[in-house]
């Protein structure tokens, strides 16, 4: 497959050969050269890796259905508690709505996907199997991971553990966990069983870090204890953590060091907060991040539109970012940041400059997108995209190709 014309990381117009799903030659584009079967034609837009959302919790969703009145309480509790009153009166069912949320992913450019799966003893393990049917049927589509996730905690409630243990012996490729004090309140005993299901499944292990202050800095803390004892290094993300940074710059700098010597992982929502550790010097350090839409105009918030090129115009206002460099850096985070989150062996991103992903050999889950430049493109979000996901083209105009709309 050739596609012609189109400008790598918005650089110079060129040629792209795509042979077995990776990326076999770029060169200058040859305007005298003429159309063949089978070629993409760029059309003199932005060639760019396709997104990876890598924190979306597609269980929960209401894309494609009226808006509801938000009818959230606060805390995790509060939310969670909400969500759990209404998710099953959707005017859809769960694994329709699902499936619709994924698709509109893909459409916009989204071939890499994290999932959380909520796993109680209140939806057991529905949620999760919505996940994975859409899943499976997107399957040449997208590559879909998913987290068997306790929402509700793990101890509160008698029997939350051995749900979550089913969904891992189904299959989970992640096992989840979340405020191990401030939900829990027993820091100790979450972590036992959230690392000992991983180690007796082999999975990694991804955790919401929600918790304040000094509070979520002992749980980052005993999570890198855990990390280095077990031998886990590469193998742990913390979710969120939007609070890390508001202590002070020694413990700051610290927490940067130990998350890049254990290459633990970090994926943001982009929030509205400067509490968080300072995205340049985490990568810098050489920590892995990635970015996630979170909820999908779900039960918990109003915001969410399946595209993760308006989650990254996001990440890069709330950190104040202005220069081109780092709205690119921002873009890099959103394509290739995370993918080395859900692969190991992708390389993390070296610098704020760096721009992988589209070099010979590299795989070509690839996204076209209109724009003058990198910072147009974040900026503008057009609308005239291509996406190819290991080499075949599954999506333009957003629509993906091989699936009908289920609404």
């Amino acid at each position: 497959m050739l596609i012609s014309n189109v400008r790598p990381w918005a650089a110079e117009a060129s040629d792209v050969v795509i042979d077995q799903g990776r990326i076999a030659s770029v060169s200058p584009h040859d305007p005298q050269r003429r159309p063949g079967a089978g070629e993409v034609p760029g059309r003199g837009r932005i060639l760019l890796p396709s997104f990876t959302d890598v924190h979306v919790h597609l269980d929960s969703t209401r894309i494609g259905l009226p808006f509801r009145e938000h009818t959230g309480r606060p805390g995790v509790w509060g939310m969670m508690s909400n969500d759990r009153e209404h998710w099953r009166d959707a005017e859809i069912g769960l694994e329709e709505r699902v499936a619709g949320t994924l698709e509109r992913m893909i459409a916009r450019g989204t071939t890499r996907v994290r999932s959380f799966a909520q796993v109680d003893v209140d939806c057991k393990l529905e949620k999760y199997e919505a996940v994975v049917s859409a899943k499976e049927k997107f399957a040449a589509e997208a590559e879909v991971q998913i987290i068997v996730f306790p929402q509700a905690g793990i101890l509160l409630e008698d029997g939350t553990e051995k749900y979550l243990e089913d969904a891992l012996r189904a299959g989970a490729d992640v096992m989840g966990g979340i405020d191990p004090c401030a939900l829990d309140r027993d820091p100790v005993r979450h972590l036992d069983v959230v690392f000992g299901l991983a180690e007796k499944y082999q999975v990694d292990v991804d955790i919401h870090l929600h918790e304040p202050g000094t509070m979520g800095v002992f749980s980052a803390d005993l999570i890198a204890e855990r990390t280095r004892v077990l031998g886990m290094q590469g193998r742990v993300n913390l979710s969120h953590a939007y609070e890390l940074g508001s202590v002070d710059e020694s413990t700051s700098r610290r927490l940067i060091d130990t998350f890049a010597e254990l290459d633990i992982s970090m994926t943001s929502v982009a929030p509205s907060t400067s509490n968080h550790l300072p995205l340049d010097q985490l990568t810098d350090a050489g920590v892995r991040f990635g970015l996630g839409e979170d909820g999908q105009r779900d039960y918990w918030s109003p915001y969410g539109t399946c595209d993760l090129l308006d989650r990254t115009w996001q990440l890069a206002f709330v950190n104040g970012f202005r220069r081109d460099e780092l709205i690119g850096h921002a873009l890099a985070v959103a394509t290739i940041g995370g993918a080395s989150i859900m692969d190991r062996d992708v390389p993390r991103l070296a610098s704020v400059g760096d721009r992988p992903g589209l070099s010979v050999g590299d795989r070509a889950d690839l996204v076209l997108v209109d724009g003058e430049t990198i910072t147009s493109a974040v900026m503008d979000r057009g609308t005239d995209r291509t996406v190819l996901h290991d080499g075949v083209v599954v999506a333009d105009g957003l629509t993906v190709l091989s699936a009908g709309s289920p609404y």
